[in-house]
């Protein structure tokens, strides 16, 4: 059965309607463009949605010199469309939305009401103010023949011819939101290079003991500091029954993950009373235990709770030392370097984001694909990556508005008048 026409033959396609897609209809559309978003989802932007359950966090309040680094090798190639299109100009943005802005105490932003729906629900009744129309429940497959784009409905295959493409397809963590990376594979057969994509801000795989994971699953460690790799953070993880997760953990992500690939293991050293001097902890271990069990005694000696008690257990389990038989100054310094081993990194589907995708040398000044004219990419389906903390947002809307511009100009230069 051939596939029926779109109606909205001739507007400019935009795939996927999170940050990155809605950011380049709204550019397109300022500039006089007919825009259809099309996404496989029944609604729009759930990604972004499921990101401001706990506070949307949009981007942070540090100067560019520090913020810009966050994206680590791809960095120089994010660097000219962020100053583009940096924090204070998404503050900007969401002011004119009417939804205000504040810094939090971590420096980072989030939108006065914390959440995003507010947000999103401005965003969207602009859009429509502006001619933006949205076609939902479209996956898209690819393209045929006639190079006319090509999306499965609930009415069977359609087939869309238009005069420029926006790609904001996502990575592919959360898939069940929408961003499963199932585009890498088309673009693949395009001759389009793609990395590898991966879990990023990612939890890992610990083969806990049974005893302490059946009594600590789901309990958070606080006031804890990580280290790997000559890298030091502090804040806070998270036992899950198979792991580790949590801000602290997301923080060392890249390069955790990086080295269990590799080798299929890594040892993370968390340190359970960072503010403490190591000569201070020594004294406080060196009193006399007297009558009380060796556990109550390290809890109030070291002030530790009992799953931190419980976390010392592994390695001296493993190791087949007691803690009770250790010295002050060796019991010192495992408590400021528990090793905990990696063994795995968590699926990708629980991932709060995803790193690799399609590679910067693919696009050209404007985010289109060499190898696809009149074919741009934006957010999260580019390969980068970025922490926690209002770098992944930003970069979103960032992009999103560069592959905006970037169309404008190619219509321009290809559509006479």
């Amino acid at each position: 059965m051939l596939p029926s026409e779109s109606k909205d033959t001739n507007n400019v396609a935009i795939i996927g309607a999170g940050p990155a897609g809605l950011m380049a209809a709204e550019v397109l559309a300022q500039g006089g463009v007919d825009v259809t978003v099309y996404d496989a989802m029944p609604s729009i932007g759930r990604k972004l949605l499921m990101a401001g359950r706990g506070g949307l966090n949009l981007t942070h309040s540090e100067p560019l010199d520090a913020f810009l680094p966050r994206y680590r090798e791809a960095a120089p190639k994010l660097a000219a469309v962020v100053e583009a299109f940096p924090p204070e100009r998404l503050r900007a943005w969401c002011e004119e939305l009417g939804q205000s802005t504040f810094v939090g105490s971590s420096g980072r932003i989030f939108p006065k009401v914390l959440k995003a729906s507010p947000l999103l629900r401005a965003w969207l009744r602009r859009l429509d103010t502006s001619g933006v129309q949205f076609a939902l429940r479209h996956r898209w497959t690819g393209w045929d023949d006639k190079g006319r784009l090509l999306f499965q409905t609930p009415e069977g295959e359609k087939a869309v011819e238009a005069p420029a493409t926006v790609l904001a397809l996502g990575g592919a963590s959360w898939p069940r939101l929408g961003s499963d990376g199932g585009w890498a594979e088309t673009l693949m057969a395009k001759g389009v290079k793609i990395s590898p994509l991966k879990s990023a801000n990612c939890g890992f795989k610990v083969a806990w003991l049974d005893i302490f994971r059946d009594r600590f699953e789901g309990q958070p460690l606080k006031g804890i500091g990580l280290s790997f790799g000559g890298r030091s953070v502090r804040g806070e993880a998270v036992i899950t029954r198979d792991g580790i997760e949590g801000g602290a953990v997301y923080a060392l992500s890249a390069e955790l993950r990086e080295a269990v690939l590799a080798s299929g293991r890594a040892t993370l050293h968390i340190a359970l009373r960072p503010d403490v001097k190591p000569r201070d902890l020594i004294t406080r271990l060196s009193v006399p235990r007297g009558k009380q069990t060796f556990t109550n005694w390290l809890r109030k000696a070291a002030q530790l709770s009992p799953m931190a008690i419980g976390l010392l257990q592994e390695p001296a389990f493993a190791s087949g030392v007691a803690l009770a038989s250790m010295s002050p100054e060796a019991l010192a310094t495992l408590i400021n370097a528990v090793p905990v081993r990696l063994t795995g990194v968590a699926s990708i589907a629980r991932a709060i984001s995803s790193a690799g995708g399609v590679d910067f040398d693919e696009l050209d000044g404007e985010f289109m694909l060499r190898r696809l004219p009149g074919v741009f990419a934006a957010g999260e389906m580019l390969d980068w990556e970025a922490p926690t903390g209002g770098y992944l947002l930003q970069a979103c809307f960032a992009t999103g508005a560069a592959a905006g511009k970037g169309a404008l100009k190619w219509l321009e230069s290809v559509i006479p008048g």
